[in-house]
């Protein structure tokens, strides 16, 4: 066998194997995936990022709004057009395979294991990418984020807001 041959022979099944284990694993640190069916996992690492101080910094308090705003995006997403909720899906479900990550962020390391530092530089790229498709997605994943958790009345105070007074007087 010429050297050349067996060269490009152990490439090409290293290139494989590489392939065929990125599209068969789902499971990240024991997350099965269809466990996580609305991304719940994904959207718990990328809320921290994009709420970043206006999270409560009481522990116990954080988890329940990071709870609320997890079930307001879960329920935002129900009220996309169908094109719209197909589209975040391909991108979800884009973040949550390591060959997705290696296109999208350039590594295959999972969202869950990158630090927010890591998280920010990744999302700010994103953000002043030139490619209009990355920046797009950079902002569909804010914008429904920021809907979600701003949703909830009890966060409007945080924007100065008052609940109108119309719908104090049907109550």
């Amino acid at each position: 066998m010429e050297r050349r041959t067996f060269i490009t022979t152990a490439l090409a099944g290293t290139a494989c194997l590489a392939l065929g284990v990125n599209y068969c694993s789902t499971d990240y640190a024991g997350v099965n995936a269809k466990i996580d069916d609305k991304h719940r996992l994904l959207f718990s690492v990328l809320l921290p990022v994009f709420l970043d101080g206006a999270l409560p910094d009481v522990p116990v308090l954080k988890r329940d709004a990071e709870n609320r705003t997890l079930d307001a995006i879960e329920h935002t997403i129900s009220l996309l057009p169908e094109d719209s909720q197909l589209e975040l899906e391909q991108l979800l479900e884009l973040l949550e395979g390591r060959l997705g990550l290696l296109i999208l962020t350039g590594s295959m390391t999972p969202l869950m294991m990158r630090n927010s530092s890591e998280l920010i530089e990744m999302l700010q790229g994103w953000r002043t990418s030139y490619l209009e498709m990355m920046v797009t997605a950079y902002q569909g994943l804010r914008e429904l984020v920021m809907a979600s958790y701003y949703s909830d009345p009890e966060h409007w105070s945080r924007l100065h807001y008052a609940r109108p007074s119309f719908l104090e007087e049907n109550n």
